[in-house]
């Protein structure tokens, strides 16, 4: 199989990875932090590892305050209800996912204000829309990093720049970015999934929260500290892991990081970059394609979306699958604002994304097969 969608779950993962997990299950299976015996502590040590590989990773300060959660859905629904409340305003973007729009959604309806400021296809939010945004309400800034429909790149250091100017937080969701691009220092609330880009397994995510950040807990219980207690801990991160931690996820999401460190994130976002401006080249020959987002360049992500003219994308993307062995998706991708934003909210597109074990020579034999799919049904 040639498989091209990364932006939904990173696939295959490195042998590393596949290899921590297999130990954790068989050498490390105790639960960490909950009893003194060889297992537990060995499980103990899994989880600080992977906080450490992965804060070491993305340049993250203060590993301690990187919170591990079920995926950048979970991470993003502490963020947003751990820190808003009735009366608050936030200002959001026109490309995000519905893991930040249904929160937000469910917000407003017990009094959070939401401003959405529409985006570019191509370049993205405009920060100074932002900034027009604001108002003396306004607490949060929440905003996506990299557009999981058509790899547009916000312009993330000149948000955080209004962010901070206005006194505003701000929440990035990291779900395209984290793991294949570097991203920038000192944002507020940083959420992400642990089984796309960072190349961990499913079930892995994490929220970051700045040193000044307080959220309200949103899972109470065992903590394997502070037992005598009947309130929650405040130290972090015992104070919003509750329950048992996914050992072996973690133990391959600190292997999946470590892979990552060992090739660099710079060097991982070129490659990326490489290559979809490869694909976007080879579909942009092909008649009767039409192509969404920005253009080869630098500054656009490995996510590459398209339509064939008079095809349905869920017949193209079938057709791939089932012709030609190629796993892409096709549809909305969970995020009908973006669709919206594109123009492509009827029927959506068919959407190819790339990871760090793709090659130049797949992508040919992907757009050869657009090509004779075009050919056949344009």
């Amino acid at each position: 199989m040639i498989y091209l969608d990364n932006a939904a779950t990173s696939w295959p993962k490195p042998e590393a990875v596949y290899a921590a997990i297999d130990k954790a299950g068989r050498e490390q299976a105790g639960n960490p932090g909950r009893s003194g015996h060889a297992l537990s502590l060995a499980a103990g040590r899994v989880v600080e590892d992977a906080r450490l590989a992965v804060a070491s990773l993305l340049d993250l300060s203060h590993p301690e305050r990187l919170v591990f959660t079920l995926n950048a859905t979970d991470a993003l629904n502490l963020a947003l209800f751990g820190f808003l409340q009735p009366g608050d305003h936030v200002v959001t973007d026109s490309l995000g996912h519905n893991s930040l729009t249904r929160p937000l959604a469910a917000l407003e309806t017990a009094g959070v204000a939401v401003t959405k400021v529409p985006s570019d296809p191509v370049n993205g939010v405009d920060p100074q829309e932002i900034k027009r945004s604001i108002r003396p309400a306004t607490r949060l800034i929440a905003v996506t990093h990299v557009s999981n429909v058509a790899g547009t790149v916000n312009p993330l250091p000149e948000i955080q720049a209004v962010a901070r100017a206005a006194g505003i937080r701000l929440l990035v969701d990291a779900s395209q970015s984290a793991g294949c691009r570097p991203l920038p220092a000192g944002v507020d609330l940083l959420a992400f999934p642990g089984h796309k880009a960072l190349l961990g397994p499913q079930g892995t995510g994490a929220l970051f929260t700045g040193p000044e950040i307080e959220l309200r807990p949103l899972r109470f219980g065992g903590t394997g500290s502070f037992s005598e207690s009947a309130t929650q801990p405040s130290i972090f991160p015992d104070r919003y892991e509750s329950g048992t931690a996914n050992t072996p996820g973690l133990a391959g999401l600190a292997a999946g990081a470590r892979f990552l460190q060992s090739r660099g994130l710079a060097a991982v976002a070129a490659e990326e970059a490489r290559l979809a401006n490869i694909l976007w080249t080879g579909l942009a020959d092909i008649r009767g394609v039409q192509l969404y987002g920005p253009p080869p360049g630098p500054e656009r992500a490995g996510v590459v979306s398209f339509r064939i003219a008079g095809a349905p994308p869920a017949d193209v993307a079938a057709i791939l699958d089932q012709s030609f062995g190629i796993a892409v998706r096709a549809g909305l991708h969970c995020a009908p604002d973006a669709h919206r934003t594109l123009g492509t909210l009827a029927g959506g597109t068919v959407r190819a994304s790339l990871g760090p074990l793709n090659s130049e020579a797949e992508l040919e034999v992907f757009v050869t097969a657009v090509a004779g799919i075009a050919r056949e049904l344009s």
